[in-house]
């Protein structure tokens, strides 16, 4: 678990940024966990925005509710109460670009359609930019290793990565047919203990859509798909490898719900 904190959050350096207005790049709303472009972004999802102007120092939430403003920065979503903010994290100056991690609030509704998004810091509020929703729009944790994107997903029976064999510093290992499986997500959409914005689920909070969950395009069996209890806007999905998959090194993971299904680029390690 300690690991899975340490991939879940980002260390960075500050960078001196002069004063200037906020402004988000096209494209700059991207899903939280997959970091993939041009997605809508579901109620109680994770998304990170990125641009200019949007950040002077590195701010990191340090308390549960998430505060909705951090080194002076807001985010809202239409006329909603300003978003929960994870991180305000500034850019290296001609190399990267500001980025902001938030929770699209659950009152965005279950819906689809679009709505403006502002960013505010003391300088000043960016131009609105249009930002989808949708019911659900999943994208897995992931970390780069051994040449792959592997999900950030553990074996139930000793919390090691399912990932080849000691590739990770943690520990780590192939999952075997029939191991259960704990997944990170965020993305799932509504569940049916909804907590308040920016908070973790005082009860067992399930997904109202259950996905399907494939592993080299065979389904696995999710037994459960919901909140994870101890991280604001991240999907738990606990799901049993199937008897039929095709063993590998790097097998392709996926998410469908709502209609949705993720790409493969994300794996895991089955022996």
């Amino acid at each position: 678990m300690k690991y899975l904190l340490f991939l879940l959050a980002v260390f960075v350096g500050a960078a001196v940024c002069s004063a200037q207005t906020p402004t988000v790049v096209d494209g700059g709303v991207v899903n939280g966990a997959s970091f993939a472009k041009g997605q809508p972004g579901p109620p109680g999802g994770l998304v990170s925005i990125f641009g200019t102007g949007l950040v002077s120092k590195l701010a990191t939430a340090d308390t549960v509710p998430l505060s909705n403003s951090l080194g002076g920065v807001t985010v809202t979503f239409a006329d909603l109460p300003p978003a929960p903010l994870l991180a305000v994290i500034p850019g290296v100056p001609g190399q990267s670009d500001d980025q902001i991690n938030a929770q699209v609030p659950w009152e965005i509704g279950s819906g689809t359609g679009s709505v403006n998004m502002m960013v505010t810091t003391p300088n000043g509020t960016s131009a609105p930019v249009a930002v989808n929703f949708a019911p659900s729009m999943p994208g897995f944790f992931s970390a780069a290793a051994g040449g792959q994107l592997y999900a950030i997903a553990v074996n139930s029976s000793d919390s090691s990565l399912v990932w080849p064999q000691g590739l990770a510093a943690s520990g780590s290992h192939p999952a075997k047919a029939g191991d259960v499986l704990i997944i990170y997500a965020t993305g799932l959409g509504m569940v049916d203990h909804q907590p308040i914005d920016g908070g973790i689920p005082s009860a067992l909070a399930k997904t109202i859509a259950t996905p399907t969950v494939l592993f080299g395009g065979v389904e696995g069996q999710v037994e459960f798909s919901g909140l994870a209890p101890q991280f604001v806007g991240v999907n738990q999905l606990n799901v049993q490898v199937p008897a039929s998959v095709t063993a590998g090194s790097a097998v392709p993971l996926q998410i469908k719900v709502n209609g949705v299904t993720t790409t493969n680029q994300v794996v895991v390690a089955i022996q």
